[in-house]
């Protein structure tokens, strides 16, 4: 029996940290869709760094099977790709410019994705593909920082993903 429930990927860099808390969080809110991570600059197979898991314990939340992955054809067939950064979606318009019309970052989707009708038709009116991304909708990778930091990251992420959620 195949999975149709919508997919939903969420995309960061490393797929190490802020795509991989997303997508842990949307997985535990939105039953009704498939969430997988991906990255624009991988190093495959990685775990997740260990200040991303105790930032999701904290949250009572936790993937311990995760492995990164760069980001290909297999999750280009995803309804929507939520980008942490403008540069992944530069990277997105660059590298897969088929899918460009379903990529846009989090903070964006949360602040401006309309509520009525079907989620395709939605992003479509968003003109995804051609809008001018700008410095706001950043979600700042914790990478280098300490392990407040991702905190920091988990608690803007767990706001912006049920608010996405809630617009879903």
């Amino acid at each position: 029996m195949s999975d149709v429930r919508p997919v939903v990927c969420f995309l960061c860099t490393g797929n190490a940290a802020r795509s991989v808390m997303a997508r842990v969080m949307f997985a535990d809110r939105a039953p009704g869709y498939r969430a997988v991570a991906a990255g624009t600059l991988v190093l495959e197979g990685h775990p997740m760094s260990q200040r991303t898991r105790l930032a999701l314990a904290d949250l009572n939340l936790s993937d311990m099977d995760h492995r990164s992955r760069q980001f290909g054809d297999e999750h280009a067939g995803s309804d929507l790709i939520v980008a942490m950064e403008p540069g992944h979606v530069a990277w997105i318009r660059r590298h897969h410019p088929e899918v460009a019309a379903r990529t846009a970052t989090l903070p964006r989707l949360v602040r401006h994705l309309p509520t009525a009708g079907p989620l395709d038709e939605r992003l479509a009116g968003m003109d995804l593909a051609t809008v001018e991304v700008e410095e706001w909708e950043e979600v700042v990778d914790p990478a280098s920082g300490d392990q407040d930091v991702f905190h920091a990251c988990a608690a803007e992420l767990n706001d912006m993903v049920d608010r996405l959620v809630a617009l879903l």
